[in-house]
């Protein structure tokens, strides 16, 4: 197998601690003057909706929201939601400690790094402000590409950006949205994190039939680009 050029990430569960919605949502159900289940449980069954993109810019989309969650606020109740619900997701974005020092370390040994994820507005948003932002070379997210994992698309996205082939290109994730098989169907090789603490991950259509690689902490991702390739045996279930 030959080395890696570049790595490419998952982002929510994989290069963050897991994700569960925080209390900072409440004010986001208060302001649209909804219960914070119905909310809840219209954000949970409309994510891929939501995360292609389709339904236009955040106050489109969270207005689209209100709609199926049967609630109609004002243009300023609205608006406010908008601000709110950014707060909320970024409380609940708590990076891995290994983060930054793992993409680090990866582009120190000249391996190019990037990130590709199913998110909603506000990751593209908040990630500058984050300390991976400038460790990453490229960014593809699915709110912007109009497509979701394990749609191909979302992959060869980065590929072409970094101007590399599918199988030049490591890709690590927890698993979610089919994401890992999606990978691997597109060219890349792939390794699942399954960090202790993805047990209580939030996490949509995940694939507990991985079969592939599987590794315990971001750290170990280094020691996959060394020159030999993948280690044999490494990271077996």
């Amino acid at each position: 197998m030959t080395s890696f050029q570049a790595v490419l990430f998952d982002f929510f569960g994989t290069l963050t601690r897991s994700v569960q919605r925080g209390s900072a949502h409440q004010s986001t159900a208060e302001l649209l003057g909804c219960p914070s289940e119905t909310l809840v449980e219209v954000l949970d069954r409309t994510f891929y909706q939501r995360a292609s993109g389709l339904l236009g810019n955040a106050e489109a989309t969270l207005r689209w929201v209100c709609a199926q969650a049967g609630v109609h606020p004002s243009d300023s109740a609205l608006r406010a939601a908008v601000a709110s619900r950014h707060r909320a997701v970024r409380a609940d974005t708590r990076l891995r400690v290994e983060a930054v020092p793992t993409l680090a370390a990866l582009r120190q040994r000249g391996v190019r790094t990037g990130l590709i994820s199913d998110c909603t507005h506000e990751l593209p948003a908040f990630l500058p402000q984050l300390a991976v932002a400038p460790l990453l070379d490229v960014r593809v997210f699915s709110v912007q590409v109009g497509r979701c994992k394990p749609d191909p698309a979302l992959y060869l996205a980065a590929c072409w950006r970094l101007g590399l082939r599918p199988e030049d290109c490591l890709y690590v994730g927890d698993g979610g949205s089919q994401e890992l098989t999606g990978a691997r169907r597109a060219g890349m090789t792939a390794v699942q994190l399954a960090a202790p603490d993805l047990a209580e991950h939030m996490v949509f259509n995940a694939e507990p039939a991985w079969n592939g690689p599987v590794l315990r902490s971001l750290t170990e991702v280094v020691e996959l680009v060394h020159p030999a390739g993948l280690p044999a045996g490494c990271g077996s279930p």
